[in-house]
Parts: C-alpha cells; structure tokens; sequence
C-alpha cells in the first residue's frame, strides 16, 4: 500500500470514528446522567483489562506502590476504568452536572467545606489574577465549570483532541460553561498572560508527561512536568491555588480548594521555575495517594 492511500484511509477512517463519537455524545445526552454514569463505568471495567492501557496502568501502579498486591493492583485498576466510564458518560451532561448554588449548598450533588468556599469567594471577590492547577482526579471537567457557575472570572487552558470532529463537539460542549476557553499550542502562553494581566483565574491540568518540561519527582521517580505556570506565576508574581473534584460514591462529589501555595523564591525574592513545580507535583501526589482508583494511570507519565 502506497503512503498516499495509507493517508487517505487514516483520514477517512478518522472521520468515521469522529462522527460516531459525535453521534455517541449526543445519544448519550438524552438519557438520564446517572443511569449512563453506571452503564458506562459498568463496561468499562468489563472492557478496559483487555486493552493496552491496562498493561500500561499496571506498571505504573507497580512502580509507584512497589508494596502492593497483585490482587490490589488490579482492584485500583479496577476502580480507574470504572472512574473513566464514568467520566466519558458525565462529560455529554456538562450542562446540567453541576449544580451547585452558594445559596442552596444542601440541595447539590456537589459538597465544599467552609473554608473551600472562604477560598472560593476570596478569590472571586478580590479583583486579582491567580492560577489554579488540577489533576486527571476523578471528574476533572468539573473543577473548570465552578468558576463559570458561580461569578469567578475563569479561563481554562485545555488540550485540543486529536481527532477533528470530537475537538469541535467536546469544544462546544464545554463553551458558555467553562469562561474563556485557550487551546493548548505555541500562542497559549500570550493569551493566559493577556487573560491574567486582566484579572482573570486560569485553571490547568499539571499531572502529563510534557517533553521539553523541567524535571520533578512523582512517586519516587523522576518525570517531566510543563512549566509554565510557574513560569507565568514567576512573572505575574500571583498566587497559586491547587483544586480536585472527589468522587464520594453514587452521584455525589466533593470539591476541595487548596490555600495559596508557599511559593519557592531564589535569594533575589523572585519564583524558583523547578522547586515550584516540584510543590506543585508533591500537592498532586497526595491526592492521588488518597484516591489511587481515582487518577488517570493508564498514560505513560514517567518515560
């Protein structure tokens, strides 16, 4: 087969299988959210161990809890192709998935502490710029629609789908209920600096491997994570603040603000680049230690 047919039938069989994403999301849709929540995580966990993901999630387990189990490996396995079933059926329901109003706290599926929501409304409330990391933690799309839903002025920096059809669906599923939304890429950097520069919250996930990053350790092993928003933080000298969504079980999440971090500075008082993201990954370790079943160990973090 010449390299131009091999193109074309990629290209057509990546149209296929966006269109029937699109079509899946939207069925999806239609259905009641919880019910599609427990049939996807359902086959998920049927499906999943068959896949090279699951070799994959196993040596990152093995490596990262070197004490455990065979038999608990798997079970965290287990746990984490449940989660992304989930996950996947959750994501056609952004609209209506969080439901949380400051006015009616009891009334949600979605719970804070006080002191979450003290941190909540001081960032809201205090006119200035600052950002706030996330990690592949149990529903990680939800963290991006508190801001939106409750007055905070957000910007999400987001990682744009291979596939063509399903970054246009997934793109206006999460527009009107994320803030302003940047696609990861080389202008990414001037648009989060424009967006902080007017006061905006910008929210991103930390925990992928990021070739050209700079080195961090996580779970004992070195890795690379992307260092831009220490790099940002180190300009714009604004707080960061780290958040994670906790599945609690049936349909109930709870959500978690951390305080400002304790950023590291070099004698000249300005951000140390490596240390901050070295505190950032040592924040995003305890909580996956936490909830192991609940973090994303099916890519390949340490290479």
């Amino acid at each position: 087969m010449s390299p131009s047919v091999a193109l074309r039938l990629k290209h057509a069989a990546n149209a296929v299988i966006s269109a029937l994403a699109v079509v899946g999301l939207k069925a999806i849709a239609r259905f009641d959210p919880d019910r599609m929540a427990n049939f996807a995580a359902a086959f998920l966990r049927t499906v999943g161990p068959w896949l090279p993901e699951h070799r994959v999630g196993r040596d990152n387990l093995r490596a990262a809890f070197p004490k455990k189990s065979p038999a608990e490996i798997e079970g965290i396995l287990a746990g984490v192709w449940d989660n992304l079933g989930r996950v996947a059926a959750e994501f056609a329901h952004l609209d209506s998935l969080w439901d949380y109003q400051l006015d009616r706290p009891g009334a949600s599926r979605i719970e804070f502490s006080t002191r979450d929501m003290e941190i909540f409304q001081q960032l809201r409330d205090d006119g200035k710029p600052a950002f706030v990391f996330a990690a592949h933690l149990a529903n990680w799309e939800l963290p991006a629609l508190a801001g939106q839903l409750n007055g905070l002025d957000s910007t999400v920096v987001y990682r744009l789908p291979n596939l063509g059809g399903i970054r246009q669906a997934i793109v206006s599923m999460r527009a009107g209920h994320m803030g302003t939304l940047i696609a990861g890429g080389p202008d990414a950097p001037f648009k989060i600096a424009r967006a902080l520069e007017a006061g905006s919250h910008v929210g991103m996930l930390v925990d992928q491997h990021y070739g050209k990053g700079v080195d961090v350790i996580f779970f004992g092993r070195r890795c690379k994570a992307n260092p831009l928003l220490a790099r940002l933080a180190h300009h714009f000298d604004c707080p960061i603040h780290g958040v994670r969504v906790i599945r609690l079980g049936g349909r109930r999440f709870r959500g978690e603000l951390t305080e400002a971090l304790n950023v590291p500075r070099d004698p000249d008082g300005r951000v140390n680049i490596e240390r901050t993201m070295q505190v950032i990954t040592s924040v995003v370790e305890q909580w996956v230690r936490e909830h192991p079943e609940q973090w994303l160990w099916l890519h390949r973090r340490w290479r």
